[in-house]
């Protein structure tokens, strides 16, 4: 890995895509053992309204999230992942930005997010980008686990 993180909205159906988002449920498993999860793959990801983000470096795909039309000027941000041999190399931050810049494309005002509590590093990455505290939205609820943030989408 020598070169920048590149951004671009992608199929689901990928191998490299599957392999991150099994990742994120590794991830998710370690920092919330026995607590129900909704599972992500490729299938529910290719529903109209959802747009999957790959970054890449040196063409090799190594984070992606999912930004998914809400209505009423919302997108939703869901499941951002890095591959951990990508962390600390600005790709969370890129695909933040992707999905802002997607976001506006869109039309949309305001990006909404779900993150559980000990996900420190997810935490501190939507502080960075300026994400703050809101209630929850549908489909969810308030749960001990989860956190809720937004952020105005920059015209």
């Amino acid at each position: 890995m020598t070169g920048a993180a590149t951004i671009g909205v992608e199929t689901p159906f990928q191998d490299e895509v599957t392999a991150l988002l099994a990742e994120a449920e590794t991830v998710a498993a370690r920092l919330y053992p026995g607590v129900p999860r909704r599972a992500i793959g490729p299938e529910s990801l290719s529903a109209p309204g959802i747009h999957v983000i790959v970054a890449r470096i040196d063409g090799a795909a190594f984070g992606l999230c999912a930004v998914i039309e809400r209505g009423g000027g919302e997108v939703e941000l869901k499941r951002l992942i890095v591959a951990e041999g990508a962390r600390g190399r600005g790709v969370g931050s890129a695909l933040v930005q992707g999905a802002e810049a997607l976001a506006r494309r869109l039309g949309a005002g305001r990006i909404v997010l779900e993150v559980g509590v000990g996900n420190e590093e997810a935490r501190a990455l939507y502080r960075r980008a300026g994400f703050t505290p809101r209630g929850p939205f549908p489909p969810y609820q308030a749960l001990p686990v989860s956190l809720f943030l937004e952020r105005a989408v920059p015209a």
